[in-house]
């Protein structure tokens, strides 16, 4: 069961002008579930998108990069699950472009106008002819009030769709932006198998917003991890529709610019965060904060080294406080000259350390109390400066093993 997570109601995912989605079944792995959504986008829109570093990556990502690198305008999205097309070499490439194509020949639009997404099973041939069968349906589907359904359409091992929205003033005028995600296992940044689609009306140059969803992905879907595994197919877009009436946005470094990132962020955290407390077979989500750090670099290397640690996200699903493993987990993180003497942590608000020793008046019963809670706030500090990172994790249960034993039964 997802870690203190709800199912989104449909009323509370908003409109974007400029965006309309719609879904099919279409049979790519299973029959009788929608695994295949078209979003169709107005003319003018601009997206930009970062990408797994996962060299393997995999065939929809390969042309969604060539796609982005030529600033065409972007006119509609192609999404699968079921199948990554992954691991599929020169004929998963043709298969991704020929969906592209097949796209494109029913909206009267060029094939380079449309980025695909798929997510699966890896090295699984692509069934195309399974999804030119559905994407009649799919457009002929299409409304501007179907984000849930886009969100339960891009669904793998999630247990519950993950959708959000939000609305900031820019100017005098109301910029919306909703978004969907999906994502429960092989959860590691750089980026982390998860997709993520955010569209927004606003009016924002390319550039702009190029560099605005990188920042918005280091700030939310690059801090979290569920099993430390990079996948292959992993694609974070956001998508501006030019549709509101406030001046273009020009300026990364403008009040406008930065109201919009608040925005960004904080629907990219909302969701990035429900991938992890849906993470497969997860009982517990974990804050993971180092601080005291020289740079944010290291706290983030010693974040990570606990939140990757199978030893520690064991011991936590039991409540075992056997928090050693978080020390020897920043030890090996890679801070060279890291002095163990000034290491300070916390379990929620139980002192453990202190000054790389155990904190003179710690009691395993009162972090045993804090291991049991559903959301837990890990803190490590370094005192070596000032900076700070924080990244998301949870727990890992037997359901785990069994969940992923049985992905492709």
């Amino acid at each position: 069961m997802p870690v203190c997570l709800t199912s989104p109601e449909a009323d509370s995912l908003l409109p974007v002008a400029g965006v309309r989605i719609g879904t099919a079944m279409a049979g790519v792995r299973k029959a009788n579930r929608r695994d295949l959504s078209v979003w169709l986008l107005d003319e003018g829109t601009v997206a930009a998108g970062v990408f797994t570093l996962n060299r393997f990556c995999a065939a929809p990502v390969q042309v969604c990069r060539e796609v982005l690198a030529g600033q065409q305008s972007v006119r509609a999205l192609l999404i699968n699950t079921g199948n990554a097309n992954a691991g599929t070499g020169a004929d998963g490439l043709q298969r991704a472009r020929r969906s592209c194509g097949a796209l494109a020949d029913l909206l009267g639009l060029d094939a380079g106008q449309v980025l695909p997404f798929s997510t699966g099973v890896i090295m699984e041939t692509l069934p195309i002819d399974r999804i030119e069968a559905g994407l009649s349906a799919a457009i002929g589907a299409a409304r501007a009030d179907a984000w849930l359904e886009a969100a339960q359409a891009i669904m793998t091992t999630d247990t519950l769709p993950k959708a959000a929205s939000r609305q900031v003033t820019i100017g005098d005028h109301v910029v919306t932006l909703s978004g969907i995600a999906k994502g429960a296992g092989m959860i590691r940044p750089n980026m982390a198998t998860m997709l993520g689609f955010i569209a927004t009306d606003a009016r924002v140059e390319l550039p702009v917003l190029q560099q605005l969803t990188r920042e918005t992905a280091d700030a939310s879907f690059n801090r979290i991890t569920v099993d430390g595994d990079t996948s292959t197919n992993d694609s974070f877009v956001v998508l501006a529709t030019q549709k509101v009436g406030h001046p273009t946005i020009t300026d990364a470094s403008s009040p406008e610019a930065m109201q919009l990132r608040e925005a960004l962020v904080s629907l990219a955290v909302e969701l990035a965060q429900a991938i992890v407390r849906d993470g497969e077979g997860a009982t517990k989500f974990m804050s993971i904060t180092v601080e005291g750090g020289r740079n944010e670099a290291e706290c983030r290397l010693a974040a990570y080294a606990i939140a990757h640690s199978p030893l520690v996200k064991t011991a936590f699903f039991a409540s075992d406080p056997n928090l050693g493993r978080i020390l020897a987990a920043v030890g090996y993180a890679g801070i060279d000259d890291l002095d163990q003497g000034s290491i300070d942590l916390h379990i929620g608000p139980v002192h453990v350390v202190t000054a790389g020793g155990r904190h003179p008046d710690y009691k395993e019963a009162d972090a045993a109390r804090a291991m049991a809670e559903t959301d837990i706030e890990v803190r490590v500090s370094l005192h070596r400066g000032s900076a700070v990172s924080t990244v998301w994790t949870c727990d890992l249960s037997e359901d785990y093993v069994r969940i992923n034993a049985d992905y492709r039964s």
